[in-house]
């Protein structure tokens, strides 16, 4: 399997601690030219401090794209959609300042939780058909991110499927999430409804149900998720989108810079073999 490294992007959760001109930097270093940007980092929102108009400029001079802002949160629960919808507004705004391919939409995640799985459907489709209007005007992506985890109100990539072609705007996109597809119900790939993959490892021998954000990995031969499958399959069946790393790894965010580098080097490698 041959993909070119110019499909590979880093999102800033593998080393948060880099200022964001350090981050773009370690990006080219690496050999990529793409990143994603996070909101949920500690300090500064999405920008560290800077404007949009200083971002952009600090990004072209670095020959870096900004791919997406990761992301608005609770995007389905129908208790806070006018706050959600204020959200949406403001991140698109920076997002079309900064040259933004898209916005991530990640559900509500939580074992308190207690609508039913038909609410969790109604409120999924109310909020995309609310939010809308918005992508719609921006030109910019919507991505929706499906999570595995047992408590999650959106885990499955079908479901998501059937919320956009019931929200009535096709726009929207797929974030497919090889950490997330391997903890979820889900056996189906949706390459035409994918904007955008996320990849991570996980290396561990404890019960499916305990997993969690902290044990992704950069991927290597021990990768119990199939990553390389996942690949494979997302490929053959026609995706020619990018492949975003995401370890959520302390092990892997506190690193020393230099074996980060040799460690990722390798990961890459072993994708792209």
């Amino acid at each position: 399997m041959s993909i070119d490294r110019s499909r590979f992007c880093l999102n800033r959760i593998i080393y948060p601690g880099l200022d964001l001109e350090k981050f773009f930097m370690l990006t080219k270093e690496l050999g990529l030219h793409s990143v994603e940007l996070r909101n949920d980092l500690p300090g500064e929102q999405i920008l560290d401090g800077m404007t949009s108009e200083e971002v952009k400029a600090l990004a072209d001079r670095h020959g870096i794209q900004i791919l997406t802002i990761n992301a608005v949160q609770h995007f389905n629960l129908g208790s806070v959609l006018d706050t959600v919808y204020a959200n949406v507004k403001t991140m698109l705004e920076t997002a079309a300042a900064i040259g933004c391919y898209g916005i991530v939409l990640c559900p509500h995640n939580d074992v308190n939780d207690t609508r039913t799985a038909e609410q969790f459907y109604q409120e999924t489709v109310a909020a995309l058909k609310k939010v809308a209007p918005l992508f719609q005007e921006s030109g910019i992506i919507g991505l929706v991110e499906p999570l595995g985890f047992e408590e999650c109100s959106l885990r499955s990539k079908q479901t998501a499927v059937q919320a956009i072609q019931e929200s009535g705007y096709h726009g929207y996109r797929l974030v497919h999430d090889t950490f997330h597809h391997y903890l979820g119900p889900d056996d189906t790939f949706f390459p035409e409804y994918t904007g955008l993959v996320h990849i991570s490892g996980v290396e561990t021998d404890i019960p499916t149900s305990q997993i969690r954000d902290g044990h992704r990995i950069l991927i290597g031969e021990k990768d119990i998720m199939g990553n390389k499958a996942q690949i494979h399959t997302l490929e053959s069946q026609g995706y020619t989108g990018m492949y975003s790393f995401e370890p959520f790894s302390a092990d892997v965010q506190n690193m020393p810079l230099e074996k980060l580098k040799q460690v990722f080097a390798a990961s890459l490698e072993f994708l792209i073999a």
